[in-house]
């Protein structure tokens, strides 16, 4: 029977140190120049549109008639969307942090215009609201057509970015502290009364950060948006269209567009991110 001597331990031991130090640092450099390239990859269209950005000509661009309506119209209908998004979506991710039959199904309903195909949010909608459509043919009686107006691209953008609210809110608000809401129901206060006076409170910075984000993904929607909605100059068409429509026959316009979106999109991401930052500092 061979017995390994301590210097001979003491080798092997080594030679397995050095084995396992050349492997993770080959793993390390491996996934640092993945991520480096992945970067690169997500990076290289933003800079390239930066590169192609007529600089001299921004000015003149910007004052152009089909950015201003484009431009006007994407923040009315931005601001109107996240309306619709608070009113609806905050009593509704409250009710999703509660315990019932179905609720995680609801749950992934409410999620799913984030991974449906934005032409067939686009095409429910129109099936829904159209003359023909399941609310639609109710609401002709009344003389409102929804489809192809300025409030067609208000549903389409609540629709497809309603979500990323609803997400945040109800993270934020299964966060709650129970006891406290017992406490306040001992004292003969109401649900609404409790929860707007001991939930809403410590979630404003969470719920912030996610009307952040679902402003972002309403300003950018493109396909729900064209096909509900239409590309009706100074009535439905929205910065991402203008930006579609001017790259036809003005390439530089759909740069300027596209980078005054880009920039848009990146501040309410840092402010999202900021805002979360906060929401997780302990009171």
């Amino acid at each position: 029977m061979n017995v390994a001597t301590p210097r001979g331990g003491k080798t092997i031991a080594a030679h397995v140190t050095a084995r396992a130090k050349a492997r993770d640092f080959a793993v390390g450099a491996a996934a640092i120049t993945l991520a480096c390239l992945f970067g690169a990859f997500v990076g290289l269209p933003l800079a390239a549109l930066l590169v192609r950005l007529p600089v001299a000509q921004l000015a003149d661009m910007m004052h152009e008639t089909i950015v201003i309506q484009a431009l006007k119209l994407s923040f009315e209908t931005t601001c109107a969307a996240a309306l619709l998004t608070v009113l609806g979506g905050t009593p509704l991710a409250a009710l999703l942090t509660r315990d019932f039959r179905g609720r995680d199904a609801l749950a992934s309903l409410m999620t799913l215009p984030l991974v449906l195909p934005p032409v067939v949010a686009g095409l429910g909608l129109l099936l829904a609201f159209g003359r023909a459509g399941l609310l639609g043919r109710f609401l002709d009686v009344f003389g409102m057509h929804v489809p192809f107006s300025t409030a067609a691209v208000v549903l389409a953008q609540t629709f497809v970015a309603a979500p990323l609210y609803i997400n945040a809110a109800r993270s934020a608000f299964s966060r709650t502290d129970r006891e406290l809401l017992d406490a306040a129901a001992s004292l003969r206060a109401s649900p609404v009364y409790a929860f707007a006076r001991i939930a809403i409170p410590p979630a404003l910075p969470a719920l912030a950060a996610g009307l952040s984000m679902s402003a972002a993904r309403g300003l950018g929607e493109f396909g729900a948006t064209i096909t509900f909605a239409g590309n009706l100059p100074g009535v439905t068409q929205t910065m991402p269209l203008a930006a579609y429509v001017a790259a036809q026959s003005d390439m530089d316009a759909a740069v300027a567009i596209s980078v005054v979106l880009a920039c848009a999109s990146y501040g309410a991401l840092l402010a999202a991110s900021a805002l979360t930052r906060t929401s997780r500092q302990p009171a």
